[in-house]
């Protein structure tokens, strides 16, 4: 993690705007809280999954997988699909994807972060 101060001048918040969505933020960066979680959604981020793949991409054991996907249907983070014997999850908050995107960008891409 990077201690280094930033040489380079921030935006300016607008602090009324962040105390009206302060619990909304909270709650969508709780949901990223959790390693199972931020795997989970960062396959779904890719592409709709089934259980099986998400469980052989991820190597989180299915009855965890059921317990994070039913939060993330209950938090509304993803639909799904049933197709035969097979039930895809997709994501469906523009929100989360965004996150997703910037948290690969911060901490997946190759190479020193300035």
């Amino acid at each position: 993690m990077s201690t280094q101060p930033l040489d380079e001048p921030q935006a300016a918040l607008d602090l009324q705007a962040m105390r009206a969505h302060a619990g909304e933020a909270v709650a969508m960066l709780k949901l990223l809280g959790n390693e199972d979680r931020l795997l989970l959604l960062c396959q779904l981020s890719q592409q709709e999954r089934t259980v099986g793949e998400l469980e052989q991409l991820t190597g989180v054991s299915q009855p965890t997988l059921s317990q994070q996907l039913g939060i993330f249907r209950r938090e509304g983070l993803v639909i799904t699909r049933r197709e035969g014997k097979f039930i895809w999850y997709q994501l469906a908050d523009k929100r989360a994807l965004q996150l997703m995107q910037a948290v690969h960008q911060l901490f997946c891409q190759q190479g020193e972060i300035a």
